[in-house]
């Protein structure tokens, strides 16, 4: 059974020093107008996200870095029921040209919701991380499988094999994630510090109110009742 959200909070130990301390100050009607595009290269307004519906919104580092790969990859083993029965909406966003969308979801399995943001202005605007910055007690995301040689030498062939050799975003970006809706109420709000540094699934859909799921299954995350 889905638990309810009381929780208006930014996690702080994940934020740069120059982005907002607290979700109130999240400059969110600064980004609502902004445009952002579908697959077929189509523009909607990026309130138009979560003006009637709660929504886990997923800022990506670029699509040929591994650890968005991967993150998406169990990202994309959330059941679809799931989310209609939480009445909550799971989009991710990219910030490369929108292209680069179908070969993306096509490598990750991803079947949710996915736009882009290819002049970052979202990113821009809301303070996302530039470059990477680490402390010493952070942990490594549980959804990253490659080690980072691996990861590095999958990204650059990928990046070669492509039809347009290019980046797919600005690799010193960062992401990050939003927990908003309905209407401009941000509920939850973490900024990533380096391409590690995704806030783990399951700690999003519980903060979102939803269930948890086992993310080890080899295809389709299996729930787990709490």
């Amino acid at each position: 059974m889905a638990t309810s959200l009381p929780v208006t909070q930014q996690i702080c130990s994940s934020v740069p020093p120059t982005s907002p301390a607290t979700s109130s100050a999240i400059p969110i009607s600064e980004v609502e107008d902004c445009l952002i595009y579908d697959r077929h290269g189509v523009c909607v307004t990026f309130k138009s996200l979560y003006q009637n519906h709660k929504a886990i919104i997923i800022f990506v580092r670029n699509f040929l870095c591994y650890t968005c790969q991967e993150y998406v990859e169990d990202l994309s083993k959330i059941p679809q029921e799931m989310l209609l029965d939480a009445h909550v909406r799971l989009i991710v966003i990219g910030q490369s040209s929108y292209l680069h969308i179908e070969a993306f979801c096509s490598l990750t399995g991803y079947q949710h919701e996915i736009y882009v943001d290819p002049e970052r202005n979202i990113y821009k605007i809301l303070g996302m991380t530039k470059g990477e910055l680490y402390k010493e007690t952070a942990s490594e995301s549980p959804h990253v499988k490659s080690n980072i040689l691996v990861g590095s030498i999958k990204s650059m062939w990928r990046a070669m094999t492509s039809p347009a050799f290019d980046f797919q975003g600005d690799p010193l970006q960062q992401g990050g994630a939003l927990i908003i809706g309905p209407g401009p109420n941000v509920h939850v709000a973490h900024f990533d510090m380096n391409r590690f540094n995704q806030m783990p699934i399951n700690r999003l859909l519980q903060l979102a109110g939803m269930q948890v799921v086992d993310f080890n299954m080899p295809k389709h995350a299996k729930i787990i009742d709490i």
